[in-house]
């Protein structure tokens, strides 16, 4: 996985990518992949990014991130066996 992290990081230097534009590209993808993982649910995708939910709600926003189509996209596909939506808690504490 490094070698091809290291690549990846190569074909983005090759191209001219400045190195802002690339860590916010990586946020992106991290933080969406996550999010797809967890259905949307920014709660849990917090707990598994390690970071408190009020950072990663902050980090959506800065990053122009739409939860909202990531929480339609699981409600369109429910995991098979299930036979409904899951209630889901979180710590406001």
């Amino acid at each position: 996985m490094k070698a091809q992290l290291e690549n990846l990081v190569f074909q983005m230097y090759r191209d001219g990518m400045r190195f802002a534009e690339a860590v916010r590209e990586f946020q992106k993808v991290f933080i969406l992949t996550v999010l797809r993982e967890e259905k949307g649910n920014q709660c849990r995708a917090a707990d598994k990014l390690g970071m408190h939910r009020n950072t990663l709600r902050r980090t959506i926003r800065d990053l122009r991130l739409d939860p909202q189509a990531i929480r339609e996209a699981a409600r369109r596909r429910p995991p098979q066996g299930a036979s409904g939506p899951a209630e889901a808690t979180c710590d406001l504490g």
